[in-house]
Order: structure tokens, then C-alpha cells, then sequence
């Protein structure tokens, strides 16, 4: 099958990625094998480059799966501290070896648990000067009102996989789970972009990165 146009610039732009250090592309690969999701490679380095503009010294983040993008944000920016939640217990595991191997534990913190219950945990280590959402998909909005209050005036809220692999623009999904799930999308994704206290744009790199700066009290 001949590629699209815009496969053919995604791959280009992939090739001029510099490689990642032996640890992170051991992950990327486990990520691979394992079905893992982790952020894809155009995404997390445009979302780096945003945080490098930023320069948080707090970020929290809303699932940490294995640690792939706690550590490429620990090793982005060496000053900042991360929080980040899991739930699941294997890919916790996973998680703590890598960012031991990596000694980034000083930098990382780990919250074990559901992210909509560990709120008092999370309060503990704010506010935040940025807050990066990837996790259950059908819970952005709840995992975003909630963390929000803890950001810092100014702060960013970036979103993961707000297009969906492009399914948030098809009308017709016969997948009953499926179709349901870009529902929610659909509805955070408006949410998100009529929020008065958020200037919101939505980027079409990955799969689709929505980033909101908190307006601040003067606005």
C-alpha cells in the first residue's frame, strides 16, 4: 500500500530525530512488544520542546505506565521535579526498575493508585507549573477538573491522544466500545476548548496533543 503524503513527511520527520540514549530505546521497544502505549516519538518531542519554553519546576503527571515519558521530561529538564500516578501494579514495577537504572529517583516520584482517588497524596506536592494527562482516555475531563486546581497561574495542561488516531473526524464507528470512547473525546476536546479560564490549542502531531495555558488572575 502506497504511502499518504502525510505518512511520507511523519516518517521524514522521524528520521531527523536523534536517537534516544540505550535505556529509552530499550523502553520504546518493550513498549512495542508488550502493547504498552506510550507517547509516539513526533509527540513527546514536540511536548518536550513546549516544556523547555516553559521551564516548570513542578510536573505532575497523570499516568505513568512503564515511565517512558516521566523520563524523557526527567532528562529534558534535569531541574524539574515530576509526580506521576499508575495503577497498575506490573507496569508500576516496570516503571521503578527503569527509573532506577536511569537514577532518576531523586527526580520522580511514584504515586501507586487509582488517579482519581490519590488526590490528598497529590496535593501534598503542589501546585504544579505543569500537569501532563495520559492515562484513561474516558476520564480526561474528571482527571482534568480535578488536577487542575493545583496549577500554578500560567501553568500548562497538555493532553495526549485527543485525536484518537484520527477517529475523532469519523462519523460512522461500528465498534459499539470504540464508538463510545471518541463520544467522550469528542465531548472533552469541546469542553477543553470553551473552558474560560484556559486558552486551549489543539496540535496534530502524534496522536494529537491539546495544550492549555491557565489565563492567569490579571486576565
Amino acid at each position: 500500500m502506497e504511502k499518504s503524503e502525510n505518512q511520507k513527511l511523519q516518517f521524514y520527520i522521524e528520521e531527523l530525530i536523534p536517537s534516544r540514549n540505550e535505556l529509552l530505546t530499550e523502553m520504546e521497544l518493550y513498549a512495542k512488544e508488550n502493547g504498552v502505549p506510550i507517547m509516539e516519538i513526533i509527540g513527546i518531542e514536540a511536548m518536550l520542546q513546549l516544556l523547555r519554553i516553559h521551564n516548570p519546576n513542578t510536573i505532575l503527571e497523570v499516568g505513568t505506565a512503564i515511565g517512558y515519558s516521566a523520563l524523557r521530561m526527567a532528562f529534558a529538564l534535569p531541574q524539574a521535579k515530576i509526580v506521576t500516578i499508575e495503577r497498575d501494579e506490573e507496569r508500576l514495577q516496570k516503571a521503578v526498575d527503569y527509573i532506577d537504572r536511569a537514577e532518576k529517583q531523586a527526580q520522580i516520584m511514584i504515586i501507586n493508585g487509582d488517579a482519581l482517588l490519590v488526590e490528598d497524596q497529590i496535593k501534598q506536592h503542589g501546585p504544579f507549573d505543569a500537569i501532563f494527562i495520559d492515562a484513561a482516555k474516558g476520564q480526561y475531563q474528571r482527571f482534568f477538573s480535578l488536577y487542575s486546581q493545583y496549577l500554578n497561574d500560567g501553568g500548562l495542561i497538555i493532553t495526549d491522544n485527543v485525536l484518537f488516531k484520527g477517529m475523532v473526524s469519523e462519523a460512522n464507528i461500528d465498534n459499539k466500545r470504540l464508538r463510545s470512547l471518541v463520544k467522550k473525546i469528542k465531548e472533552y476536546n469541546s469542553w477543553l476548548m470553551q473552558h474560560p479560564d484556559y486558552h486551549t490549542v489543539i496540535i496534530p502531531v502524534g496522536d494529537g496533543i491539546a495544550i492549555s495555558k491557565k489565563r492567569g488572575e490579571q486576565e
